[in-house]
């Protein structure tokens, strides 16, 4: 299907006129809009972007040539004058952010959560290995995952790290609570390594541990501390050790429930070291989610310690986006 190309009067059309916001992020304002023949879209409408409209419309075709059922399905664009926006498949369960605050109770359904957490690694491993133009996320974290009707996860907003200016993209990586979150390391400093495909894996694996609700071993009073996504890794760490899962207090789970929650630590753990390259690949990690829980090791514990250090210069982040978004 050809990727449609609207004007900004059909897309305020669409929107009705922007009435209805259904998400915000660094790269822009998520709107939902419907489409003549009725189709339900979500519309993100980009903040400052990179080069110019003949630059914009042939990033945004390359983008459009991927096709896999864990990504977002692009169906159009505008660029006109300063303007550009984006139109994707609107998804009626909404984000992986809102499905995890709704689970974080005993009724946890492990085999809902694993699914999901598989789609998301088949997701990026065909962002990293399945496309002609590797594409690097960069941003990572359950608001960009989306679930349709039956909680199958689709990756949005790929590709606008090379789209959108760089200093916009690092801000977006924050999450709300201006917490360390899903951010590679390497992001913050070049001490951990150089910023690539492995700096999604760090983000997955955040991601993960998430899933299996290692946060909820905070107060769940005070779930914005800004020490929760710092250390959450070293308490699912700790609770392997002992042989638990890293499932949270109290939860009554079955045998199998047990096996599923542990290999999702496992592998969240195995994700998030701190160096790029003790760090698997997607297609790894897609294998490693796949198998036996008997054929995966107990990981180094995951070093705590972030460096402190400015954020990369933009020149030099965007020139990694570059290399990795070339035709591989």
């Amino acid at each position: 299907m050809p990727l449609e190309h609207y004007s900004y009067a059909q897309v305020k059309r669409i929107t009705k006129s922007f009435s209805e916001v259904v998400g915000k992020g660094g790269f822009g304002i998520v709107y939902r809009g419907t489409l003549c023949d009725g189709r339900k879209v979500a519309v993100k409408v980009l903040n400052d972007t990179t080069g110019n409209g003949e630059d914009f419309v042939n990033e945004v075709a390359s983008m459009s040539k991927t096709s896999h059922v864990n990504i977002v399905t692009l169906l159009g664009f505008c660029a006109e004058g300063t303007k550009r926006a984006i139109l994707y498949e609107f998804l009626e369960n909404g984000s992986l952010d809102k499905f995890i605050s709704s689970k974080r109770s005993s009724n946890m359904d492990w085999m809902e959560l694993y699914g999901i957490a598989l789609g998301v690694a088949r997701g990026l491993e065909y962002l990293h290995h399945g496309c002609r133009t590797r594409i690097v996320h960069f941003d990572i974290k359950p608001q960009n995952v989306l679930l349709d009707g039956n909680l199958c996860p689709k990756v949005s907003d790929f590709g606008l790290a090379k789209l959108c200016e760089r200093k916009e993209s690092i801000l977006s990586l924050l999450d709300t609570r201006g917490t360390i979150g899903y951010i590679a390391p390497e992001v913050f400093s070049r001490v951990y390594g150089r910023v690539s495909h492995k700096s999604d894996v760090y983000s997955y694996g955040m991601l993960v541990l998430e899933m299996i609700g290692a946060r909820t071993k905070t107060s769940t009073e005070d779930t914005a501390s800004s020490t929760s996504s710092m250390y959450f890794p070293e308490w699912i760490y700790k609770d392997l050790e002992k042989g638990h899962s890293g499932t949270p207090t109290g939860n009554v789970i079955s045998n199998e429930e047990e096996e599923i929650a542990r290999k999702m630590a496992l592998v969240g753990l195995w994700c998030v070291q701190y160096s790029p390259s003790d760090r698997p690949p997607m297609n790894r990690v897609v294998e490693m989610m796949e198998g036996s829980l008997e054929a995966l090791e107990v990981p180094p514990r995951p070093v705590l310690q972030i460096a402190t250090a400015p954020l990369p210069e933009s020149s030099s982040v965007s020139e990694d986006i570059s290399v990795y978004t070339e035709v591989c």
